[in-house]
């Protein structure tokens, strides 16, 4: 994982330093011009795009080379830049007028401007950077810090398509750990790994803070070296900012030990400072085009804004949990008690938001103590010591004994601690201390390897093992976090307003903060105010129908998952009118899945607007599982009858049957779920509704206005038809767990999600293939039970994959984008085709035909 270390201190760097700066990888083209676009710097291989020789091109002018409409392309991007650290690019550029295209980046360095050139990658129509913003949806997802470094590992990996990615996150003392990573499934595993800080030493650290992007090709390529070695004042040229600049043979002999040929690194920035990197290796050589490398320093860029969101949202909660400690302190005192007369409640209270195992309180020379601690003897000293270290404000260790060798003799009682002054003079503390937690530290070899001679001379070698190398640890706690210490320092605050008794004028001003506190709560309860009224509305009604709280659970839940669903609905329209078949379809497949064959509708099909739908949705529910628990839909001999129609002045008529069921009587208390099928149509809507109870079985009819009805149509077939919910996919294929799935899709954003739905049917492995000739290797290599084929790959279609799947017998289905007929060939009429965007329920309605066709 280690870095070379050019373009920081020359001085101090033992490797040439024209090797370093002056050395390019030779899969591109590098030019440098003085400030009148004189070439000044050009890279040897250059005669093969140029026709001429590098010593030839020096000194001439870059028209001489570049056609005026590329000059001023090129210009206006440099217009762009801002500074130096700024890197712009242009991507597929007829550069010398003859149709060949490149791409090309281009910085300024000093008093040059540097100018980039790749052969653009043909044949290839994908706008990666478009593939990051679905991909940080995706990260936004992620419950913590955790999971979102696991999820950017994944999304990162099946961008690039390396073997493996890692995050990899730095500690204050410059060494590392993998904190999350996405493998392959052939290589081994890092996570977990601590790797030692001469591994990325603090000059290629700074180089990482301000190059956000490494790509390593190939190990074994050669290098090329740039003319003339040296500018007219003598000093080679800068290309920090470089994305084509060769590696120190120290950073090439570190990977060739780990096994890998090609590298990336993405570096990720946490408030101007280098918080880690994602780490990429490759065990055979892979070129990445310039726009996908791109994209993945834009998705490294956003994934950073994520992790610091994400640990902003982390601090603000703790912050969020030390206010109100604060105000139980106060609380605790607000009679005139001391902290000692108070220490047991106030000690329990600072638990809860910071851990600990012992408590002491030394208050002008008298001591209190709470669990596991030192006696008041050892404290005394320990008090002393705290008077030199602690000066005025938080002080914190892990590993005590460490820093005050007395601790030592105590140190099976608290290993660690974190100190609180509550005073200047005398010196008081509040004192947390943290049992001893003897651990081991997993290391990537051992990182206190002796200095050895290598290949590359009399300097430090880069280490040949990277094999788990335990180190065990003791007389260390566990460590204090960022997060504790600054809930610590506002809790020695807080303290500090007890002991000295601020002024009336601190009062006045934490009445003030208070008063914009109230300012900003009643803003957000203004924001939230109707989706609060209404659950609270559900939830408060639903009571009544309710004799236990899973009975209560159920009802809430069941209530909001109908809004829930209906939303969906409306939302997966894009916010157009609904329709009202789907809506009862939806909810009887939700609550009355079996007795789908006793729901009958009959009449035009409604369009309703989303201002109304989630209205109608709450009423239909209610309507659903009323008659699935009281009405017809109980046993197994009733039915219910829906009827739509649309009156003379276009309104919508709703007309609710129930017949065959238990017989009806009147209700002699009407509960919520009455209420809202009685009310909820004519308040909201301005319609009206009847509910009657004949004895044969409930009779509704409702009248919703035209305002609310977009239009009436013919319903499909398919929504006429009964909706059945297909068999499990474990029922159709019982073994699914051992088996392969392929799927066969060139996004890879579709391509995971399809891989979290067939997981969720019990495949435990899934392959994904971006290409016909990927997707053939893998059939010909594993035993595939089951496929999922993207009709379209660009420009090829999964024709090819389809043919061999039906010689060999397995089955499969197509997705499509274009609609259901988009594989016109016959020998495909029957293969089931899902229509993006699909769902779960579409894939497993596709599978449970095509496995009965297979039976």
């Amino acid at each position: 994982m280690a870095e070379d270390m050019h373009q920081v201190d020359l001085t101090t760097c033992d490797i040439e330093p024209i090797h370093i700066i002056g050395r390019i990888q030779s899969f591109g083209w590098l030019m440098s011009f003085a400030d009148d676009w004189i070439i000044n710097h050009v890279s040897h291989n250059c005669e093969d795009l140029f026709g001429h020789s590098a010593e030839d091109m020096v000194g001439l002018a870059a028209t001489d080379f570049i056609p005026s409409g590329t000059m001023h392309d090129i210009r206006s991007r440099l217009q762009l830049a801002g500074d130096a650290n700024t890197v712009e690019r242009l991507f597929e550029i007829d550069l010398l007028g003859d149709g060949r295209m490149f791409d090309i980046a281009v910085h300024r360095s000093g008093r040059s401007f540097v100018v980039e050139i790749e052969p653009h990658e043909a044949g290839h129509r994908r706008d990666y950077v478009s593939y990051v913003r679905p991909m940080i949806n995706r990260l936004r997802e992620a419950d913590s810090v955790e999971q979102l470094c696991s999820s950017a590992a994944r999304h990162l990996r099946g961008l690039t398509g390396f073997d493996r990615v890692m995050v990899y996150q730095f500690n204050e003392d410059g060494a590392g750990e993998v904190v999350a990573e996405s493998l392959n499934g052939t290589v081994d595993s890092f996570r977990g790994l601590h790797f030692p800080a001469s591994d990325i030493p603090a000059q290629a650290r700074r180089l990482y803070a301000k190059n956000m992007l490494r790509i390593i090709s190939d190990v074994d390529d050669p290098t090329v070296a740039i003319h003339p070695a040296t500018g007219p004042n003598g000093d080679p040229l800068d290309l920090s900012m470089s994305g084509l600049r060769a590696v120190s043979p120290i950073h090439i002999e570190y990977l060739r030990n780990m096994g890998v040929k090609a590298s990336m690194s993405v570096s990720i920035m946490r408030r101007g400072k280098l918080w880690g990197l994602m780490a990429c290796h490759h065990y055979s050589p892979l070129t990445l085009s310039y726009s996908v490398r791109t994209a993945s320093e834009l998705f490294g860029e956003f994934f950073a804004y994520l992790l610091e969101q994400k640990e902003t949202d982390a601090a603000l909660e703790m912050r969020s949990r030390s206010l109100r400690l604060h105000d139980q302190i106060m609380a605790r005192v607000a009679g005139g008690g001391s902290l000692l007369e108070e220490f047991d409640g106030f000690a329990e209270s600072i638990r809860t938001v910071i851990p600990f195992d012992g408590v002491v309180g030394w208050f002008d020379g008298r001591f209190v103590s709470k669990g596991s601690t030192p006696d008041r003897e050892q404290f005394a000293k320990l008090a002393r010591f705290l008077n030199t270290a602690g000066a005025s404000t938080v002080w914190a260790t892990d590993n005590l004994s460490a820093l005050f060798a007395p601790a030592a003799q105590w140190s099976d009682k608290a290993a660690g601690l974190l100190a609180l002054p509550v005073s200047r003079t005398p010196r008081d503390y509040i004192v947390l201390f943290r049992e001893e937690q003897a651990r081991e530290v997993n290391w990537a070899g051992n990182p206190e390897k002796a200095i050895e001679l290598g290949p590359n001379g009399a300097r430090l070698t880069p280490r040949k093992s990277f094999e788990l190398w335990k180190e065990e640890r003791s007389g260390y706690s566990r460590p204090w976090t960022v997060e504790e210490t600054s809930a610590a320092e506002a809790l020695r605050v807080t303290l500090l307003e007890v002991v000295l008794r601020l002024s009336d004028a601190a009062s006045l001003e934490r009445a003030q903060a208070g008063q914009q506190q109230d300012m900003l709560i009643a803003e957000l309860n203004h924001r939230v105010r109707n989706i609060l009224n209404l659950i609270r509305g559900l939830v408060s009604q639903s009571k009544e129908g309710a004799s236990t709280i899973d009975e209560f659970a159920e009802l809430v839940g069941s209530r909001i998952h109908a809004l829930a669903r209906a939303h969906d609905q409306v939302t997966r329209r894009d916010w157009s009118p609904s329709s009202l078949y789907d809506l009862i379809r939806t909810e009887t497949a939700a609550y009355a899945s079996h007795s789908a064959d006793r729901v009958m509708i009959d009449g035009p099909d409604a369009l309703i607007a989303p201002s109304a739908f989630t209205t109608l949705a709450l009423v239909v529910h209610e309507l659903m599982t009323n008659s699935c628990k009281y009405g017809a839909l109980s046993d197994s001999r009733g039915g219910v009858a829906i009827t739509i129609g649309r009156n003379d002045d276009g309104a919508l008529e709703i007309d609710w049957r129930e017949h065959g069921g238990p017989a009806v009587k009147q209700p002699t208390r009407r509960g919520f779920g009455s209420a809202i099928i009685e009310r909820t149509i004519p308040h909201e809507l301005g319609g009206s509704a009847s509910v009657i109870y004949p004895e044969e079985g409930l009779h509704a009819f409702f009248l919703v206005p035209v305002d609310h009805i977009s239009t009436f149509e013919t319903p499909s077939a398919a929504q006429r038809d009964l909706v059945h919910e297909p068999p499990e996919v474990s029922e159709l294929m019982p073994n699914a767990a051992s088996e392969v799935a392929l799927i066969v899709e060139d996004n890879v954003i579709i391509a995971m999600e399809t891989e979290d739905v067939l997981r969720g049917f019990g495949f435990n492995d899934c392959r994904v293939a971006g290409s016909v000739n990927a997707a053939l290797a893998i059939i010909e290599e594993t035993s595939v039970a089951f496929a999922m084929l993207d009709v379209n790959l660009g420009k090829d279609t999964s024709e090819p994959v389809a043919s061999r799947l039906l010689e060999l017998g397995i089955p499969f289905i197509f997705a499509s984008g274009y609609g259901d007929t988009s594989m016109q060939a016959e020998r495909f009429k029957s293969v089931p085709i899902v229509t993006k965007p699909y769902n779960e329920g579409d894939i497993r309605r596709a599978i449970a035909q095509v496995m009965r066709s297979d039976a």
